[in-house]
């Protein structure tokens, strides 16, 4: 009979870049990275609101995070600030390509053309070239990770929001396909699917109508937190989470389980 396996369950020491990390959901997970030993670069539209959450994860003790602004819209600048990145850490492991905005329109609305643009350049084409600009640091990572945030409108669909839904399940896609394409280089590549969540994105909703929708639509009866999904970008970017590829993993307080 063969030995245990040892295999890590720490990220301390790892290079990440995490996209869209001023506020929600990345703004979680560049906490979590940072409390967890990695080295954090934040990015986001702003530079003022980038500085603002290394400031915060500073206050709370942990001094390995930079700030980066990067417009993921931007092609040339998603290129030329993840080489200022990789150059500053000397290396990268883990890519989290979390930055997103939803902008409803119906398809025939007049706003629907640039929403359609905005939606898929910031949501699927950012990512890939971020993916591409990396690639070769993360080829040289021992245990190279990218986790794409998707959501559970990558997985169905709903009215009013389909430049939304189409980056979401466009994103899937991607992940799907280079999770083939890279798995011989040991790099994983895996989607995490948000449900109805605490952000930015929600915050306008009334309580009452978010309160009405968890209870019929959620098996826990409520919206999840910002750092319950960040555990989960945090699992898929363990080095022990090294046979875990090419998934979609729904955090949807139970949403897609119920029938009624």
């Amino acid at each position: 009979m063969r030995d245990y396996i040892e295999m890590s369950r720490s990220v301390a020491g790892k290079k990440a870049i995490v996209t869209g990390a001023a506020s929600g959901m990345g703004r979680a997970t560049a906490h979590l990275l940072a409390r967890e030993g990695a080295h954090v670069a934040v990015t986001d539209l702003d530079q003022t609101a980038c500085d603002k959450i290394v400031g915060e994860i500073e206050q709370a003790g942990f001094k390995t995070a930079k700030a980066y602004a990067m417009d993921m819209s931007d092609n040339d600048a998603i290129q030329a600030t993840a080489k200022t990145i990789i150059d500053d850490m000397g290396g990268l492991d883990i890519v989290v390509n979390n930055a997103g905005m939803a902008l409803p329109s119906p398809i025939d609305g007049d706003d629907y053309p640039a929403h359609w643009d905005k939606s898929l350049a910031v949501m699927l084409e950012g990512p890939q070239v971020l993916i591409r600009a990396t690639l070769n640091a993360l080829r040289a990572s021992h245990s190279p990770r990218i986790v794409n945030i998707a959501s559970t409108e990558g997985l169905g669909g709903s009215a009013g929001n389909s430049p939304y839904t189409a980056a979401k399940h466009g994103i899937i896609g991607l992940t799907k396909g280079l999770a083939i394409e890279l798995g011989k280089q040991g790099i994983t590549v895996n989607a995490v699917c948000p449900g109805p969540i605490h952000t930015g994105i929600t915050e306008l909703i009334p309580d009452e109508h978010k309160a009405t929708f968890a209870h019929r639509r959620t098996a826990l009866r409520r919206y999840g937190e910002p750092e319950e999904v960040a555990h989960i970008t945090l699992s898929l970017c363990l080095p022990a989470a090294s046979y875990i590829t090419g998934v979609a993993i729904p955090v949807d307080g139970g949403m897609r389980a119920r029938n009624n």
